[in-house]
């Protein structure tokens, strides 16, 4: 197989082992598995940020959380320690689980080992394609989950979850996530998050 080919594959081989999510969410009427729809939703903005993404970009695009569903939370003590251990796993549970597809369809070491960085979120802020998925990360977050998040949570909690979104972000993804349509109050907790310095985006 070309490259092009081998990443085409394990791009549909990410998407088949996501599919498999359990979790279902209703989108115009149709239910999407969870994860699924996550790996696509990042896509979509990094293919903002970045608009001709490298193979490892995006097969990152689509391998960053999966399988994200088979190591729950509540595996995990319900403390911040408990929290730090959950993450640290999955993120190697990813890298892992991708690396796996990526070697059986013989991809290139290299392009593998900048997979499994930008999975590990490694040179954050340094490396450019690491830092893209991030920022892609957060402004999914922002415009799909903070709503229903901040449903579940008083306005500190939901203040201090955004400033430390925010601070994972480079300014390009700032940018982009002043332009989000977001409620009234989402707004509103996003203008007190960012301070009086900050610019914040309009209510929709």
């Amino acid at each position: 197989m070309t490259l092009e080919e081998q990443v085409a594959e394990a791009i549909r081989r990410f998407n088949a082992l996501n599919a498999t999510d359990p979790r279902q969410v209703s989108v115009d009427g149709t239910l999407r598995p969870y994860e699924l729809l996550q790996a696509e939703r990042v896509e979509s903005w990094l293919l903002r940020l970045v608009p001709d993404p490298s193979p490892a970009l995006r097969l990152a695009a689509r391998c960053q959380h999966l399988l994200r569903f088979r190591v729950p939370r509540d595996n995990y003590p319900r403390d911040r320690v408990g929290y730090l251990k959950w993450r640290k796993d999955l993120a190697r549970y990813h890298a892992d689980e991708a690396e796996k597809v990526l070697v059986e369809l013989g991809i290139d070491p290299a392009i593998r080992a900048q997979v499994r960085k930008i999975q590990l979120k490694q040179e954050l802020k340094e490396d450019p394609e690491t830092q893209a998925m991030e920022d892609a990360l957060c402004l999914a977050f922002l415009e799909f989950e903070l709503e229903d998040f901040a449903k579940k949570h008083e306005d500190d909690k939901v203040i201090d979850i955004i400033q430390k979104t925010w601070r994972k972000m480079s300014p390009r993804g700032h940018s982009l996530a002043l332009g989000l349509p977001l409620t009234e109050r989402s707004a509103r907790l996003v203008t007190e998050a960012l301070g009086p310095a900050g610019d914040a985006p309009e209510p929709s």
